[in-house]
This record gives structure tokens, sequence and C-alpha cells, in this order.
């Protein structure tokens, strides 16, 4: 049975949120200590959090940026923010997804089965840690790790997927739409500022590696990886 954690300070929302989960068979938890949430993500160990983003003393971007220093298990922000902001801010500290409030249950339920699916169901993958290697290039998804020779630096769960398409990709071009799908395959609209933004730090950290220009710009078509170091470069 998949735990779900509820970090909502809004306690009609909260019961409700959490009677409509438990209908679909799924074991609720919903948090109430909001200055020690991570002492009760951990005892619970759950492996999706709906997190709202207004919260006492810290908010959900912090709370969410905690658990990513742990897990990768889905979070999925659910506000009453509707900013575009507020939506590349929650993508941008660790969030797999955004609801906007007022929601419909439905819609909630089919954003978190997604998740789920993609984590650790048909779409997750399976047995041994995966690998994924490029000419001393290594990345290793679960690890949320980029490797390069020695040197090693840590990625957002959003950095390791573009990272990841992009060298299944190589040496074609990854389009912006198949990384869209891959990153945010059930969302309706992304803000084309979201992709921007995360390509932006999936260079950063390759520069951070000591690679430059990693992640080539197509134009009208998507991004390519390259790997150059002392001026080699395998493409």
């Amino acid at each position: 049975m998949e735990k779900i954690m509820i970090v909502e300070d809004d306690l009609k929302i909260a019961d409700y949120l959490n009677t409509y989960i438990e209908k679909y068979g799924y074991d609720v938890l919903k948090a109430d200590d909001f200055e020690k949430l991570m002492d009760v993500f951990r005892k619970f160990q759950p492996d999706l959090v709906l997190l709202d983003i207004n919260l006492p003393r810290f908010d959900g971007f912090y709370w969410c940026r905690q658990i990513r220093l742990e897990s990768i298990c889905p979070v999925i922000f659910i506000s009453a923010r509707t900013g575009e902001m507020d939506q590349v801010m929650a993508l941008e500290n660790g969030g797999d997804d955004f609801i906007t409030k007022p929601f419909h249950p439905d819609v909630v339920m089919a954003k978190i089965r997604s998740q789920l699916r993609r984590a650790y169901g048909e779409y997750a993958a399976q047995g041994n840690e995966r690998i994924l290697q490029k000419e001393g290039l290594k990345l290793l998804p679960e690890r949320l790790e980029l490797r390069f020779h020695d040197d090693v630096v840590s990625l957002t769960k959003k950095e390791a997927d573009i990272i990841e398409t992009l060298m299944n990709r190589h040496p074609r071009v990854a389009g912006r739409e198949d990384l869209l799908e891959k990153l945010w395959d059930d969302q309706v609209y992304v803000d084309e500022n979201t992709l921007n933004v995360n390509i932006t730090r999936v260079r950063k950290k390759f520069q951070e590696l000591g690679i430059t220009g990693a992640v080539e710009t197509v134009r009208g078509a998507g991004y390519r990886l390259h790997v150059t170091w002392n001026g080699a470069e395998e493409s």
C-alpha cells in the first residue's frame, strides 16, 4: 500500500484530501507539526508528498529542498498561488508537479497515480541501479549524481531527467517537446521559461565538472549534448 503524506495547514482541505485519497486504498498521513516536518517524513517514509507553499514558519519551497536532501520521492505542490513564477519556483526547488487551488479531487488523484507510476510502477526503472555513461561522463539517476572522471556534482530530479534525456538521445538532438514530455508529461501547459531555467541549471552543473559547451542549443529543434575537455570534444 503506497503511503501519501499531506502537508497542508488548512484543516478543512487536509481532511478533505485525506478522506478522498483514503477511498482509493492509500495509507495517508496528515502532518500536524510544521516545525519538525522532516522528523515526520523520516518516520512515515511516504511514497509521495502533497505539499502546500504557504505554511507556518518555513514555506513549502524550503521543506521540498529538505526532502530532496534525503529522498527522490515525488512531491506535488498544491497551492492557491497561481503565478507562473510560483510554479517555476516549485519545480526549481525539487517539486515534480503543481496543482492550483481550488482543485478537482479527480485531478489530484490522476496526478498522484501518474507520479507513483513514474517513480515506482510500470514506467520506473527495474532491477539494478541504472548508470548511463558517455566518454567519461557518468549519470546515476537514482542517486541524483553526475560524475566526470573523479569529480561529482549533485542534481535535482529535474536536472537528472534532462541529462538522462540528452544522453539517451546523443548524438541526436533532444527536442524541446521530448524534454517537456519527460519532465511534465501530465501537465496541460508548462511555461516556456520553466524549461529554459532548468537547462541553464544543467549547464552550470556541467561547468562545475569542468565541461564547457555541454548543452548546445539547436535553434528551432532543441538541445544536443557535447562533452568537451582539454580542447577535445566528444559528440
